[in-house]
């Protein structure tokens, strides 16, 4: 039962007063030792938990956290999370689809001027990069896809460069084509292409965002893929393999020391959990076992 619709058939006071009071709510705020910064996706807290439902809830429990901020949060909600202390880690990629990305030359125009007002719009709210995706293959190989991209980039690394803002491209799985545990058809379904992309752009405008979730299901090698590409790599996202669930010991990767290599090679940006509670287990007791993961 939602909690509007609980609180609107209950009439004893104390019952109420006892709901809205969630132990989320209650639990004292939790320091971070900050060595690797992490930041949230809305989804950890699960659907419809009392006490979490809305952005300014879900705000208020993410500082008491420890987080940084969120990932993939529009310009119109930063305020609330300035009023928390919490930041933008990630821009969201407002200006393609995940379906046609960066490699569509007759999109070129109007991507490139929507890319262009995102950039203001985060250098305005202190958001450092941008996520994006170079698009499915569709009709193209890998190779013709890649020149694209870097063409694309090309065309926008001086604009990034000059504005501060990082344009990060995520590799996403293709081997689950369902849109939930992976991307269909995606050219950047390997975090190799995505570093070729760069070391071709060149650019401090143009980076990966390595998610270590998708990585390990294409790939693997994780922590080597980590430690020879460190200088492309903007930012990165958490998730258990198999079942983009938590990232405990109910899962194959080990996240602890994924998280100390990280940190080792002297990385200073953010780390956003972007998974997807289990069914049946507590979202707030997840994250904070799942955050103390990667305090090292």
């Amino acid at each position: 039962m939602r909690r509007r619709s609980f609180l609107a058939t209950v009439a004893a006071a104390p019952l109420v007063s006892a709901f809205a009071q969630t132990p989320a709510s209650s639990a004292a705020p939790i320091k971070r030792k900050g060595r690797l910064k992490q930041s949230l996706f809305r989804t950890v807290f699960g659907q419809n938990t009392p006490g979490l439902t809305t952005f300014d809830e879900q705000c208020r429990e993410a500082a008491r956290l420890g987080a940084s901020g969120f990932d993939l949060v529009g310009p119109q909600d930063w305020p609330t999370m300035k009023k928390y202390g919490l930041v933008p880690t990630m821009g969201p990629m407002s200006f393609a689809s995940l379906t046609d990305g960066l490699v569509r030359k007759e999109t070129w125009p109007t991507v490139e001027k929507a890319l262009r007002d995102e950039v203001d719009a985060c250098v305005a709210g202190g958001c450092k990069g941008i996520i994006t995706f170079a698009g499915q293959k569709k009709d193209m190989t890998f190779e013709q896809g890649m020149d694209l991209t870097v063409e694309f980039m090309n065309r926008v690394k001086a604009m990034l460069e000059d504005k501060g803002v990082t344009l990060c491209m995520e590799n996403a799985n293709s081997r689950y084509p369902d849109n939930v545990l992976g991307r269909p058809d995606q050219l950047c379904d390997r975090p190799s292409w995505g570093f070729e992309m760069c070391k071709r752009v060149n650019s401090p405008g143009v980076k990966m965002l390595f998610d270590i979730y998708h990585a390990q299901i294409m790939e693997g090698n994780v922590v080597a893929a980590i430690k020879d590409n460190i200088k492309w790599i903007f930012h990165f996202h958490t998730a258990g393999v198999p079942g983009r669930h938590e990232i405990d010991d109910t899962q194959e990767l080990n996240y602890r020391f994924i998280a100390q290599t990280i940190v080792d090679l002297g990385y200073t940006g953010y780390i956003a959990h972007e998974y997807r509670p289990t069914p049946g287990r507590d979202p707030i007791k997840s994250l904070e076992t799942d955050m103390a993961l990667l305090d090292v």
